[in-house]
């Protein structure tokens, strides 16, 4: 019998791409495995940035309701079984080489990406649980993402920004259409902003989806730290803000309140409700703080527009001291834009070498940032090295931002001794 990691090493190799974006391959096996149509709602999470915490909210709000929910993320930070959870605890070992031998089974010669397997475990392990509600945050895209072969109860677009480009296209309206692929007729869009290219507006008029648009049948507001959200069917007043850092996260947590009156569940809503599940949410890497004399940010932003958003949050936060940067970014990123929505608030850069077929050498990394001062920046061998370097260099009341992907947070919370 395979071990996990044993089955992991397979599933890089079965298929030639490891991206490729063709839902028939993945399809045909589902359908063998006869894990369509599920038991269940499901709520679908796509967008440039902003996935991960309205799904971390989502989940957060159905466990308050007392609802069994699966949890579909990715990338891992440090384990696989991080991706698929059920009432917030992580798929085991042995129930996830369960689901990958039934997998492989069924799949005889169509060959899949790993992500592909990955999609189809989870959908496996939700239905061996009998979870009431899923939530699948989407891997790359939406129309052909191996998500979107499930029909989604609730799609939810969190934001279209430029990334992805080999993929999905050049400019906004490409991406946007490909992300608003998760759309169904009749069904509720819910768009956590309105600030969306017009594909996306297209897409929901052609479909014949429901919209839901922020700003427009649901609202927020801030005051003195309190919040208030306005719906299509509910309002509710004196919030307390997300557990989760950041002023955008009161845009994610109206956007996952939105969903879920979508959803229309049994059991409704109330300030009560919201207000545990919004002090019980947790998600590692989106400006997670850890306080100290020196203060350690670690933030998954890997692309222009999250980069732009980690500003914002830094600029709101107030540090006595100096900023430093512990930054690695894969190669087929725009670290040219990362760049200039970082430079005013980084007073030192670390720029770390990344491991892979898509990393890049730290000497790289310095030459594509933009003009940075040789003084103000120093290069490491890894993540693990650049961590070293700032707490050496840092001193009490500076702080440290770990950025640039999954595989540069992973590592800084295993430097630091986190995980």
């Amino acid at each position: 019998m395979r071990t996990l990691a044993e089955w992991l090493e397979l599933q890089e190799a079965v298929h030639a791409k490891s991206i490729d974006l063709d839902l028939a391959r993945v399809g045909a096996v589902a359908d063998r495995l006869a894990l369509r149509p599920v038991p269940y709602r499901v709520i679908t999470v796509g967008g440039t940035n902003g996935k991960g915490s309205t799904v971390a909210h989502l989940t957060a709000l159905l466990a308050a309701l007392g609802v069994r929910t699966g949890a579909f993320t990715s990338p891992h930070l440090l384990r696989y079984n991080e991706r698929i959870r059920v009432d917030g605890e992580e798929a085991g070992d042995a129930e996830l080489i369960a689901a990958f031998e039934r997998i492989e089974a069924a799949r005889d010669a169509t060959t899949l990406t790993f992500f592909e397997y990955n999609t189809l475990a989870a959908l496996l392990i939700f239905a061996a649980r009998a979870v009431e509600a899923a939530v699948l945050e989407v891997g790359l895209g939406g129309r052909l993402d191996a998500t979107n072969l499930i029909d989604a109860d609730v799609a939810v677009l969190a934001s279209v920004g430029m990334d992805h480009r080999d993929f999905l296209g050049d400019d906004l309206q490409s991406i946007g259409r490909e992300k608003a692929g998760i759309f169904r007729a009749g069904r509720p869009a819910v768009l956590g902003s309105a600030q969306m290219p017009g594909s996306v507006f297209a897409a929901i008029a052609a479909t014949g989806a429901r919209a839901l648009i922020a700003g427009r049948d649901f609202t927020w507001r801030i005051d003195d730290g309190l919040w208030s959200y306005r719906g299509v069917r509910q309002q509710f007043a004196q919030l307390p803000p997300s557990a989760l850092a950041g002023g955008v996260q009161y845009q994610n947590a109206a956007t996952a309140i939105a969903a879920l009156e979508a959803l229309a569940l049994p059991r409704a809503l109330d300030r009560a409700l919201i207000s545990r599940a919004l002090t019980h949410v947790q998600l590692a890497g989106r400006f997670q703080i850890l306080p100290g004399p020196v203060e350690w940010i670690l933030d998954v932003a890997h692309n222009e527009p999250a980069a732009r958003v980690l500003a914002s949050h830094l600029a709101e936060r107030a540090c006595a001291g100096r900023t430093f940067a512990v930054a690695g970014i894969l190669r087929d990123k725009d670290v040219a834009g990362i760049g200039r929505a970082l430079r005013r608030q980084i007073d030192c850069w670390v720029v770390c070498t990344l491991p892979g077929p898509r990393g890049s050498q730290a000497a790289e990394l310095a030459d594509r940032l933009g003009p940075i001062s040789p003084a103000s920046l120093l290069q490491a061998d890894s993540v693990a090295d650049g961590c070293a370097l700032a707490r050496a260099q840092a001193q009490p009341g500076d702080r440290v931002v770990v950025f640039g992907s999954f595989l540069v947070v992973g590592s800084a919370l295993q430097s630091l001794g986190l995980y």
